[in-house]
């Protein structure tokens, strides 16, 4: 197990070393909006930019850039200071992602357990009318889009715009003061967010299933004398929620970087909000550090549940 767990943590450090690399070329060699103009103001004069340029250390050889770049990222998890903010960006970062992760975790849980529970059913009423409604159902929620969904359900259930006001609606989330009474403010964005995952997580739960229940040994439970509740929960869906488990911890890692339309439709100030911000006010430096944070908290996922996988599945340790 050890073994296993320093081989995906020596793989993670290959990976974001590489994502570092690809970013460091995308926002500094690339062709993009110059740092030192950004910072200098409307209409400098080239030796205010000469200035600003040796003042970021632009001046000096990409190799050397890189080198700092890497050096700030690893010893202080700089993640650059935006100029149009006035502010670091990691500062930015860690302020908006309690708001982010309050988003997921609650939609997580909903998504994850509606979805399996969905799919198992649909599995073992295999060609029924119930299982014919839920993959329906699940195929209309995937393909919604989340920002069209959203929106339909602040026009139906919203308490200020909404036909049946039932539950606070864009906006309530920054109003509210206190960690249960941001609760009810997030019911909707929860709702919005996990219904196109957990359609997915049916479907794949699903097909899934079925395949692990033709198994041999799934056979010889049943001839064991089993319950078939008991069949179905500790032998076939043990085994067919590993690949459910892996799109969760990817899933997750993308949405810590920001679940960008869900946060934007709510205004809810989470990463993702700051993200769309940034782009449309041309923060470059908040753009690479949201962008490096993604990659991190997709990497970090990843090896989560590669460690989760060997506990789940002793085969993968091999």
């Amino acid at each position: 197990m050890g073994t296993y767990i320093l081989r995906r943590l020596l793989y993670m450090v290959v990976v974001l070393l590489f994502v570092i690399a690809l970013t460091f070329v995308i926002f500094y060699v690339l062709p993009s909006a110059d740092p030192a103009a950004l910072r200098a103001g409307r209409q400098p004069t080239p030796e205010t930019l000469a200035a600003i340029r040796e003042q970021l250390g632009l001046d000096k050889p990409l190799y050397e850039q890189f080198w700092v770049y890497v050096k700030g990222l690893v010893l202080h998890f700089d993640l650059g200071n935006s100029f149009v903010n006035n502010a670091d960006v990691r500062d930015l970062v860690f302020d908006r992602l309690p708001n982010t992760l309050f988003l997921i975790s609650g939609a997580a849980l909903l998504w994850f357990f509606s979805g399996v529970l969905v799919g198992t059913i649909s599995a073992v009423k295999r060609g029924s009318l119930l299982d014919r409604a839920a993959m329906g159902s699940a195929l209309l929620a995937i393909s919604a889009p989340v920002y069209w969904t959203g929106l339909v359900a602040l026009y139906l259930f919203a308490s200020d715009i909404g036909q049946f006001p039932l539950l606070p609606g864009a906006g309530a989330y920054q109003q509210a003061d206190g960690f249960f009474a941001k609760i009810p403010t997030l019911i909707l964005p929860w709702i919005v967010l996990a219904a196109a995952f957990a359609a997915v997580y049916a479907r794949l739960t699903r097909s899934n299933l079925l395949e692990v229940m033709s198994e041999d040994y799934v056979r010889t439970a049943r001839a064991k004398g089993l319950k078939e509740s008991r069949v179905v929960v500790r032998h076939g869906l043990r085994a067919a929620i590993t690949p459910v488990v892996t799109v969760l911890g990817l899933d997750l890692g993308i949405l810590v970087g920001g679940a960008i339309l869900t946060e934007t439709v709510f205004g809810i100030p989470g990463i993702g909000r700051l993200a769309f911000d940034a782009i449309e006010r041309g923060d470059l430096a908040t753009i690479q550090g949201t962008t490096l944070f993604l990659a991190f908290a997709v990497v970090l996922m990843n090896l989560l549940v590669d460690i989760l996988y060997a506990f789940l599945d002793p085969r993968v340790r091999y």
